[in-house]
């Protein structure tokens, strides 16, 4: 089993919609993959068509101790499930303070999933702060992939959230790993997109071999700006279902493959 956590601390860089078509591509080629949406404005869930209604139970009600993730997930296409997030997950950062090993949380709750129903692959999708949600994605899993829009201000911001893996390695995940950089809203053609992108390999390449990211890879895979990727959650749609001929498709389709091209390399997560 992969277990992958997709953050960025910035906003709007494609990290839900990366989060939601790369889980969909590899279901789609018959990986059992299921999505955690840690994000309180629950963009993944209502991208992969559940709205959190009524009682329904989300993520929250696992982080409460009050359900498993097997009984808040939904399955929303072969192969594919989803764990749903709504605003109440905005209460876990002042309901946890005083909790002890709160980072801990979601790590214990994907051991009991795995134990009873085994998954190629888990895919979180977490908010776009450094808070307790993030830090539980981080203590839960072996991977990290980073998008990132090609832009000065990107490699700034870069350079907190590597620094965030390290300090999780430090203290709550000695095999967490920083697997690859996603380059997202590429504009083709543009000089300051390349420039980022020789930046961004050159920093990787001259890294200290003992940091968490000192094998992540760019991928060649650069996800286009495209109209279609920015309609389909409207629809409840990965980009395979809504437009499976769109550029977006293409370069999803293209960046799953690169993803499973890893898979005899990247540390795995076992039911422990």
């Amino acid at each position: 089993m992969r277990t992958i956590a997709i953050m960025n601390q910035k906003g709007g860089v494609g990290k839900t919609t990366t989060s939601v078509n790369l889980a969909a591509g590899l279901a789609a080629r018959g990986r059992k993959v299921c999505v955690i949406d840690l994000d309180p404005q629950g963009h993944a869930s209502m991208h992969l068509g559940v709205e959190v209604t009524g009682q329904m139970p989300t993520v929250y009600q696992v982080f409460a101790g009050e359900k498993t993730l097997a009984e808040v997930r939904h399955l929303v296409a072969p192969n594919l499930w989803v764990v749903p997030a709504n605003v109440d997950l905005a209460a876990v950062e002042v309901e946890l303070a005083n909790m002890p090993d709160r980072e801990l949380i979601l790590r214990g709750a994907i051991q009991q999933l795995v134990k009873t129903d085994p998954i190629d692959y888990i895919v979180m999708d977490c908010p776009p702060s450094l808070g307790v949600l993030t830090i539980n994605a981080l203590t839960a899993v072996k991977e990290v992939m980073i998008p990132l829009q090609p832009h000065f201000f990107a490699l700034q911001g870069l350079s907190r959230l590597l620094e965030t893996t390290a300090r999780v390695t430090r203290r709550l995940n000695r095999d967490l790993k920083v697997s690859g950089v996603a380059i997202c809203l590429f504009e083709t053609g543009t000089r300051l997109a390349g420039d980022v992108i020789a930046d961004l390999t050159n920093f990787l390449r001259q890294s200290d071999p003992q940091t968490p990211w000192a094998n992540a890879k760019v991928f060649q895979t650069k996800v286009r700006r495209n109209i279609k990727l920015a309609e389909a959650p409207s629809f409840g749609q990965s980009i395979f279902e809504y437009e499976p001929k769109s550029a977006g498709a293409q370069d999803y389709s293209s960046m799953v493959e690169e993803v499973l091209a890893m898979e005899a390399t990247v540390p795995v997560s076992e039911a422990a």
